[in-house]
């Protein structure tokens, strides 16, 4: 359990967590875009974080206090909600994390995440359709390629091609992870050329074979 404390207009640089964690937001506010889209969050509400996921954080003037607990394996609940007992959680998780994390999983309420651009829009159209023709979005919303491009860098630190790359990845770690499939029915399912590719996309993720994250996370 950490509470981190955030200066005023503080940004967090792209950064990935090898580690699921929740974030409960105690005070201030900041907005995260990252592998699961763009989020903004006050106190009360929590995001959670699964293994391997990057994300950009913008902290508002206030600056923020948040409390990271980490999470056990699986989490099945919402990645983004809000709960009531935030001061209950945090006194449990001073002698206990593993508590505090069964109490916020009792009372988080899910919360969607409202686009706020079109960013937010596209990032969301990736993750629900890894296949997305970027193209073919841009003319449907009439916007330029090269600027949704450049725009979208400038907001996940990452083009919308990467960003399409890493949520395919990250679908298929989960049936990876889920289920018995074979590496290379998941790589076709998931919308990999092949085996091989399926097996660089998650070593340039996770710095591990296909094979050795699933021993791994079993026998944890």
């Amino acid at each position: 359990m950490t509470r981190t404390h955030h200066a005023p207009y503080e940004v967090l640089a792209r950064h990935q967590h090898a580690h699921g964690f929740a974030a409960l937001v105690l005070s201030g506010r900041y907005a995260e875009a990252g592998d699961t889209g763009c989020h903004r969050v006050e106190p009360g509400d929590v995001l959670i974080h699964q293994a391997f996921e990057s994300h950009i954080d913008r902290f508002a003037g206030g600056g923020a206090e948040v409390l990271v607990l980490p999470l056990p394996l699986p989490w099945t609940g919402p990645l983004l909600g809000r709960v009531d007992v935030a001061d209950d959680i945090v006194r449990t998780a001073e002698h206990d994390a593993r508590a505090a994390v069964a109490l916020l999983a009792g009372a988080i309420l899910a919360r969607r995440s409202e686009p706020y651009d079109w960013p937010d829009l596209l990032a969301r159209a990736l993750r629900d359709d890894p296949a997305l023709g970027l193209a073919a979005w841009s003319d449907a919303q009439g916007l330029h390629r090269g600027s949704v491009s450049r725009g979208f860098r400038q907001l996940f630190g990452v083009t919308p091609a990467r960003f399409r790359l890493i949520a395919r990845t990250h679908r298929a770690i989960r049936v990876l992870l889920d289920t018995g499939a074979a590496p290379g029915d998941i790589a076709y399912d998931c919308g990999f050329a092949d085996q091989a590719h399926l097996t660089r996309a998650i070593r340039a993720l996770c710095a591990t074979s296909p094979a050795r994250l699933r021993a791994s996370v079993r026998s944890a």
